[in-house]
């Protein structure tokens, strides 16, 4: 069984998350190529996307969003993902067992639910959104007149995850925000939603996340998805897959087409966002964190910070900070080895212009601060946004 190095591991992720290059696509197949993108907060997908795709400009995905082509739903690991209208309707039953598990483990919303039967909550979430949408408030207040010694913020969070339901806009369009409001994924997309999934669905949504994110193992797969006891659909797909082993012997699994770049493949400088699934699907993340620990990018209160790819790696996090009209792109670098080179801050430093340029075109002036980082003493490197949107 061939071993697969790091860096090898890396470009195969790297090539399959769209990164290697900027992609002519469609937001709308991009996002089912990626098997959602997560979403908790509403605009880290739009960085995303513009990290991956040709051209792409907020107007694309905000008018997916409008026209109910793709929608911000609780899927993946109990999370608020960014998916198509058809994955909402054919994951979300797949992955219903980890939205139980998910209620029960909620430590400040599980004792509100308990002992009510599952089929009497869902039957009070549809009668309470059946004349439109609601914000979670207005849902839990609906739900404590049929249960008033409850709490009515744990009973619409039971619901949420008892119930696909969809963050309706305006919520998640660029530049409008706007409260969370539900409303039921069949009212909204207009089509039932199922109430178990078709035979073989869990097999599909396996091979697709390999198609994403392999070779992977079967923790990886259970990481990426919040199931458990995956491995007897790897081990049901194995004829139809290939296989390897990391450098620590782990099994790992792949779609005989994935594609596996040389090693040393070139890879530009990325801007990836806050909660990109890149950083979140695999048990083992060293393939894409390289030496950086995860506790640099996971905050306390459930954050994953937006970061910077170097060479396909986890080099440091950005942020942007506007005031006064103004806009900072600033970048933090991180990691255990040598600072970035010259070279490596100018291609961040240019790429950084780029993204500020998408992420804040209505500033006024725009600049770009990387912090040296490394044992030597701070500096930065600065760049100033011509009207152009070019470095200088």
């Amino acid at each position: 069984m061939p071993t697969l190095q790091r860096r090898a591991l890396n470009r195969a992720l790297i090539e399959r998350q769209l990164l290697l290059r900027r992609h002519r696509m469609a937001a709308t197949t991009a996002v089912g190529h990626l098997v959602g993108m997560q979403a908790q907060a509403p605009d880290p997908p739009y960085a995303g996307l513009w990290s991956r795709l040709e051209g792409f400009r907020h107007e694309e995905l905000a008018g997916l969003l409008t026209s109910r082509e793709v929608v911000r739903v609780t899927l993946l690991r109990a999370t608020v993902h960014l998916v198509t209208a058809e994955d909402c309707l054919a994951l979300r039953p797949l992955v219903q067992p980890a939205l139980d598990r998910d209620l029960r483990a909620a430590t400040r919303y599980a004792e509100a639910s308990a002992g009510l039967p599952p089929d009497a909550l869902r039957r009070a979430g549809r009668a309470a959104l059946a004349d439109g949408p609601l914000t979670p408030g207005e849902l839990g207040s609906a739900l404590a007149a049929e249960w008033a010694d409850r709490d009515p913020a744990g009973l619409a969070y039971a619901v949420r995850n008892l119930l696909p339901l969809v963050q309706v806009p305006p919520r998640g369009v660029w530049g409008v925000g706007g409260r969370t409001r539900y409303a039921t994924a069949e009212s909204w997309l207009g089509r039932p939603a199922a109430d178990a999934p078709p035979p073989g669905a869990v097999d599909t949504m396996v091979t697709r996340y390999l198609r994403a994110y392999g070779p992977a193992s079967v923790k990886d797969v259970q990481t990426w998805s919040g199931l458990t006891r995956l491995r007897e659909v790897l081990e049901r797909l194995r004829p139809g897959l290939r296989t390897f082993r990391d450098e620590q012997g782990a099994e790992l699994f792949d779609v005989p087409e994935g594609p596996l770049p040389d090693a040393d493949t070139p890879v530009p400088v990325r801007f990836l966002p806050e909660f990109d699934n890149i950083l979140l699907s695999h048990a083992d993340r060293v393939r894409v964190l390289g030496d950086v620990p995860r506790s640099a990018l996971f905050t306390r209160n459930g954050t994953v910070r937006a970061t910077v790819l170097v060479d396909g790696f986890v080099r440091g996090t950005w942020s942007v900070v506007q005031e006064r009209g103004a806009a900072t792109l600033c970048v933090e670098p991180l990691g255990q080895g040598a600072p970035l080179s010259r070279t490596e801050r100018d291609a961040v430093t240019e790429e950084g212009a780029r993204l500020l340029e998408f992420a804040a075109a209505g500033a006024g002036p725009r600049d770009v601060r990387v912090a040296s980082g490394g044992p030597a003493p701070r500096s930065t490197v600065r760049a100033t946004i011509d009207e152009r949107g070019n470095p200088s």
